[in-house]
């Protein structure tokens, strides 16, 4: 059987989590970032330490998504639910995860040319 290569539409894939970091193409991201399918923001003030805060979003709002992925870190933590209405009233879906979760379904989505964005805690 012959399998044919087609070229990725985008230029980031996340290709695995660990605790020292997420590894995004061939490079490990150790703090916390922003990614869509083109563009990464390796600067994300946010930390494992203090909640996630309804600002905290604007650098991924300003990116236009249809979907936000928020990986917050090893495991699955939820902010405040004002974190959440901020995304959602600008008709914006969003979805938070743990890391590793928030690869895969970032991935998945980016593969089918969605405008996704997510950002990751790490640190």
């Amino acid at each position: 059987m012959q399998i044919a290569h087609e070229p990725l539409e985008f230029r980031y894939v996340l290709r695995g989590v660990a605790r020292e970091g997420v590894l995004l193409n061939e490079r490990l991201l150790s703090s916390s970032f922003i990614l869509s399918a083109n563009q990464l923001i390796e600067s994300w003030a946010v930390s494992e330490a203090a909640p996630l805060q309804a600002g905290d979003l604007e650098p991924l709002l300003a990116l236009d998504p249809e979907l936000i992925i928020v990986g917050t870190g090893a495991r699955l933590q939820f902010p405040a639910p004002a974190v959440q209405a901020h995304a959602l009233s600008r008709g914006i879906g969003i979805e938070f995860m743990d890391n590793a979760a928030a690869a895969r379904t970032f991935n998945l989505l980016a593969s089918e040319s969605r405008r996704v964005v997510a950002g990751f805690v790490v640190g």
